[in-house]
Formats: structure tokens, sequence, C-alpha cells
């Protein structure tokens, strides 16, 4: 299982992942201008989601299906995030496990 993440990370992550969508969308939709705009963008993503998150697999399908016009019109990052972050929390792991009594 990976480390768990501290909850400024998980903020920033998902706000990093929110907004690239909320500009790539639009910005798509601008034509050829915008999915240069969207690349270099993703170029970016891709870093801060490795700095803070790490390495996960679900980041590189969303970097790649980002490069394809009109189908980063889709909320890619936001969806690679939810994939990488699900049960990495520290609120997860600092739980006591449920003792089952028969």
């Amino acid at each position: 299982m990976s480390q768990p993440l501290s909850r400024n990370r998980l903020r920033a992550a998902w706000i990093i992942a929110l907004a690239v969508d909320a500009i790539q969308i639009p910005a798509s939709a601008a034509g050829p201008v915008g999915w240069f705009v969207g690349a270099g963008l993703d170029v970016a993503t891709m870093a801060a989601m490795w700095a803070l998150l790490g390495f996960h697999w679900a980041f590189l399908p969303s970097f790649l299906t980002e490069w394809i016009p009109y189908l980063d019109m889709a909320p890619i990052w936001t969806l690679a995030v939810a994939i990488a972050t699900r049960g990495r929390g520290e609120s997860e792991l600092s739980q006591p496990p449920i003792k089952i009594v028969h």
C-alpha cells in the first residue's frame, strides 16, 4: 500500500486538478491555440502531481489523452486524482481497526 498523504497535499492536488480541468475544457473548444495552451498546462500538471502524490498509473493515461483534441474536454485530471488518492488520506489510517466478535 502507498504512503498516506497529508491533508495539505491532498487539497493541493484536488485544487490543481479542478483548476486545470476548468481551464482546459473551454480552452480546447477554442481550437488549435487552446490545444497548445492545454499541452503546456498538461506537462506542468503532470510534474505537479508527481511532486505532490508520487507516481501513479492513473496519471499516464490522463497525460496522454489530454493531447488528443476534443478528448481533453472531459475532466480527466480530476478523475486521475480521484483514483490516485483513493484511500491514501491520513485519517483513514489513524482510526483503530474494527474488531469482529463472534
